[in-house]
């Protein structure tokens, strides 16, 4: 593991990235979008690869022998292994659709990892001005503050949040759907509000409390996230109870009050197959 100054250099590197994004993206935000589709419904503008290619020449320039794994360039080239360098996970637009509708829950995500564990996170909300920060060890943090998960401890209380994903095919649909509906007695609320590592981060800062998604795009959507929600206190779990693996397309975030009480309404052959193939 890097020392701790090496890492308060990462993640102040990360910081001066995701804010030179940002920008990008908030002046984007207020004007018409060229978008293309990567599928039936998840879409890539013009700012999301501009967005990357900042970040990473930012970056490479600052630390040329680490490895990067970002979502546009995956998407063009292919999957590319995780390995135990260290290594940037960026997505540089988490929330394309809400970008493209003018919805304002659109972020800069950035995660190191080392050994394959997030170990520096940054997400930058710019259309809210709200940056999210973590250190492996040293806390989380909203625009410099500290932040601590909720205090919840009812399940039925709860507000949970999840996402539909991007397939729109039946058996998918007909999979999520079901999820919600079981999952809708058992807690107060539900909401969607399109970005994973937002809602990591929402999880981070008590705004929700339970949080779990399958089939999202890839490890760049969790690990910046993943290492705020677990420096605020928050517990990071597969959405069977089971170990988190940041290799696979499933993640689940609670309080450390509800996760068990999660996994008891959950059914592990029922509402969690298998997901997508590891990256």
């Amino acid at each position: 593991m890097a020392e701790n100054d090496s890492l308060s250099e990462y993640l102040a590197s990360a910081v001066e990235a995701a804010q030179k994004a940002g920008e990008i993206i908030r002046k984007g935000f207020y004007q018409t979008k060229h978008v293309e589709h990567k599928g039936q419904v998840d879409l890539v503008t013009e700012t999301d690869k501009a967005c990357e290619d900042l970040i990473f020449s930012h970056l490479r320039k600052l630390y040329p022998t680490h490895k990067f794994i970002g979502e546009e360039t995956t998407a063009a080239c292919g999957a590319t292994e995780l390995t135990d360098e260290p290594t940037w996970l960026v997505d540089p637009l988490d929330g394309t659709t809400n970008f493209v509708h003018g919805f304002p829950f659109v972020c800069v995500s950035i995660g190191l990892t080392i050994g394959k564990v997030p170990t520096v996170g940054v997400v930058y909300n710019p259309i809210l001005n709200e940056l999210f920060t973590g250190i492996l060890g040293k806390g989380a943090f909203l625009n410099g503050n500290p932040i601590k998960v909720s205090t919840q401890t009812e399940l039925i209380s709860s507000l949970l949040a999840t996402e539909a994903g991007t397939k729109r095919d039946k058996k998918t649909i007909d999979v999520c759907t079901q999820r919600i509906n079981n999952l809708l007695f058992k807690v107060r609320s539900l909401r969607m509000s399109g970005s994973c590592a937002l809602n990591l981060c929402g999880i981070a800062c008590g705004r929700l409390d339970v949080f779990f998604e399958i089939g999202f795009g890839g490890p760049w959507d969790v690990a910046g996230g993943v290492v705020i929600a677990r420096e605020a206190g928050g517990l990071v779990f597969d959405p069977s109870g089971a170990e988190f693996d940041i290799t696979a397309q499933r993640v689940a975030a609670s309080n450390p009050f509800l996760k068990d009480a999660f996994a008891e309404v959950t059914s592990p052959t029922l509402l969690w197959p298998k997901a997508a193939p590891k990256y």
